[in-house]
């Protein structure tokens, strides 16, 4: 039985090699609407208003500290885009797939 991505953690990575574009296309499949670009996997959230996109800004911060993985982020008044890499492989990793699961599921339950 695999674990799906919003229900895993994130795990130290130095040393390991960042995914290749296969592994990359099929975690992105397991997504709502991220793309790789750049190196990152990025998704822009839309809001109805300031309240709500900062209310989404905070609870992803509390769940990115908890798994000691931090995204970029730009916030505007109803949006917020996320792009997510992993420093220690020099790429993404599946840490990123699972914050990004992780962060879809902030809004799901919202």
């Amino acid at each position: 039985m695999t674990i799906a991505l919003k229900d895993r953690h994130c795990v130290p990575l130095a040393d390991h090699p960042a995914l290749s574009a296969a592994e990359i296309n099929t975690l992105l499949d397991q997504l709502q609407h991220w793309s790789c670009v750049g190196g990152f996997i990025t998704k822009t959230f839309h809001f109805a208003h300031f309240r709500a996109t900062m209310a989404f800004v905070n609870a992803l911060a509390e769940m990115c500290e908890r798994e000691d993985h931090h995204p970029e982020l730009k916030v505007t008044y109803a949006e917020c885009t996320v792009r997510f890499n992993t420093h220690d492989v020099h790429g993404i990793s599946v840490n990123d797939f699972i914050c990004a699961a992780q962060a879809d599921a902030l809004v799901n339950a919202a």
